[in-house]
């Protein structure tokens, strides 16, 4: 037994409440059992019980052992002053009040059923998820849909935080904020942070400058993400460099310290390609944000990225080494990717700091509407009858895999609740 696992049977009633009594021998009714309490002090607010023919309002603590009381130093907290009951699992110490009373206990050992211990000992002891390890029945599909909807919701919120300090750095500018997400985005996880660094150094009025050059902005992507060190024997190569010298000067532009990443990677990833991508998508856009808000169809915000690179990279996928000829265009996977992680969460979080719900609910919409996506999490959640359709399903079990499954969690999870449920 452990704390969290004792507050969650008292939360939800899950043991049997049938001729209750004090370690005294008083009887008890429940009438209720409060307000968890996820702050310092008792562990539920706002309890109401009956102990005899005597009604009480106040708090109730629980501990695993009686003298864990003693151990907290409650006694020494004038937060415990108003605890009217004293939930435990094991009585191995009484407890007496600053007047000289004794704190009615219940103790919950012999009244927990044994099937709910045993459940709960089969999920913290599983792999991967948990839950895959029980054949018992969870949650129907509008409860899927309505935990699914909860998730997706933290996972927005929390990405939020990114956003809103990008926001406050930026001095309330959206179109920058979305600028340096977007393009760390497009360096996928391996040059992530190289590409986001790499936009904090050249603002969207600089860009915006030189939008009709393409050459000019390849010029300062490349160059700013130290992609136009090397010597070179090709054209294209030396007049990009040519560009990126007089515009460094220009604008006293400083190369961020992050070197980029070939490795391990499909050539049409290489930072080269992406940044090239990029480059066109800038030149392609203005506002590129503000024309992303204005839109209701999420199909029409697909339009707003399908790119292709200049025609020199067509043939090359680095500098100086010719290959077979192919467009760069950027791939229907890669547009969803964008939106997943960068369009949809930053017009999440512009509605959430605008306080408009339209725009949130738009957000979430628009995620409904985007493929779902296939890695190792969906494809062990595919094993089960779970509904994968679209990005708003794979997001929310992703969520709910790394943040409550591999955390062990299931206390706080929709389906643990009803794993838990005898």
């Amino acid at each position: 037994m452990n704390e969290k696992l004792l507050q969650f049977i008292w939360q939800f009633q899950y043991y049997n409440r049938q001729e209750l009594t004090t370690t005294s021998g008083e009887t008890l009714t429940i009438t209720a059992s409060g307000k968890h309490n996820l702050n310092q002090g008792p562990d539920f607010l706002d309890a109401n019980i009956q102990i005899g023919n005597i009604r009480f309002a106040g708090n109730v603590e629980l501990h695993v052992k009686a003298s864990d009381w003693h151990k907290h130093h409650h006694q020494k907290d004038v937060q415990y002053n108003n605890v009217i009951l004293h939930v435990v699992w094991e009585n191995d110490a009484e407890i007496v009040t600053e007047n000289g009373t004794l704190l009615p206990t219940l103790v919950l050992q012999n009244r927990v059923p044994k099937v709910l211990l045993e459940r709960y000992k089969q999920l913290m002891q599983a792999a991967n998820i948990p839950c895959h390890s029980i054949t018992t029945p969870t949650l129907s599909e509008l409860g899927w849909h309505a935990w699914k909807e909860r998730l997706v919701a933290e996972r927005l919120e929390r990405k939020a935080k990114k956003v809103l300090a990008y926001l406050e750095a930026t001095k309330q500018h959206w179109e920058e904020v979305f600028w340096i997400m977007f393009a760390g985005n497009f360096g996928i996880k391996v040059n992530a942070d190289l590409f986001e660094a790499m936009a904090q150094t050249i603002s969207v009025n600089i860009l915006a400058k030189h939008k009709n050059q393409i050459h000019q902005i390849e010029a300062m992507l490349l160059g700013q993400a130290n992609l136009l060190n090397d010597s070179y024997s090709d054209d294209y190569a030396i007049l990009l460099q040519k560009e990126y010298r007089f515009l460094q000067k220009k604008y006293q532009l400083q190369p961020v310290l992050i070197q980029p990443n070939f490795l391990r990677m499909r050539p049409a990833n290489f930072p080269t390609i992406r940044l090239a991508q990029l480059a066109m998508l800038i030149v392609n856009s203005v506002h590129l944000f503000s024309k992303i808000k204005e839109q209701n169809d999420i199909s029409a915000v697909k339009q707003l990225f399908e790119v292709t690179a200049n025609d020199y990279w067509h043939s090359h996928y680095q500098f100086d080494t010719k290959s077979e000829f192919l467009e760069k265009k950027l791939g229907a996977s890669t547009i969803d990717n964008l939106l997943i992680n960068t369009v949809i969460p930053v017009l999440f979080t512009y509605g959430l700091h605008m306080q408009d719900e339209a725009i949130k609910e738009k957000a979430i919409k628009w995620l409904m509407a985007v493929k779902k996506e296939t890695n190792t999490i969906t494809k062990q959640w595919q094993q089960t009858n779970v509904a994968i359709v679209s990005a708003f399903d794979s997001q929310a079990l992703i969520e709910l895999t790394n943040n409550y499954c591999t955390q062990k969690r299931c206390l706080e999870c929709a389906v643990g609740n009803r794993i838990f449920k005898i």
